[in-house]
């Protein structure tokens, strides 16, 4: 076999190879996208449904708080009730509130501060070892 004919063979290889991994790499996207899909129909539907039981305890909370102040009126007045029950959500919501602002301020910025030093320390050592 002559020199010409063994690397038309070897290029036909290389040609079919390529084209071969092109479809491999298509066809695994299709399927990947395919199965995201299915997965975000699901968790739109899930997500639905968690958010009617969200929309349901809320119901239950009114009901009980609505409960607490009937019992309270057995002690004191209805309107002292009421406002007792109210003073205490409120109180409740600015410590939520509170607390919930820490929380913010602690985990901003957003950014992974340490990946992205150890990244940067990983940059600098592949640099230093490229000038050696």
């Amino acid at each position: 076999m002559s020199d010409a004919t063994r690397g038309a063979g070897t290029a036909d290889l290389v040609r079919q190879a390529a084209e071969q991994i092109t479809r491999l790499v298509r066809d695994e996207l299709a399927l990947a996208r395919s199965e995201m899909l299915k997965k975000g129909k699901r968790a739109g539907v899930g997500a639905g449904l968690f958010g009617g039981s969200g929309v349901f305890a809320l119901f239950g909370v009114a009901a009980l708080l609505t409960t607490i102040i009937l019992v309270l009126t057995e002690v004191i007045p209805a309107w002292a009730s009421a406002l007792t029950v109210t003073v205490a959500l409120f109180a409740m919501a600015g410590l939520l509130a509170l607390v919930g602002r820490r929380q913010v301020t602690r985990g901003t910025p957003p950014m992974p501060q340490e990946a992205v030093r150890s990244v940067r320390a990983d940059i600098d050592e592949v640099k230093e070892r490229a000038h050696r």
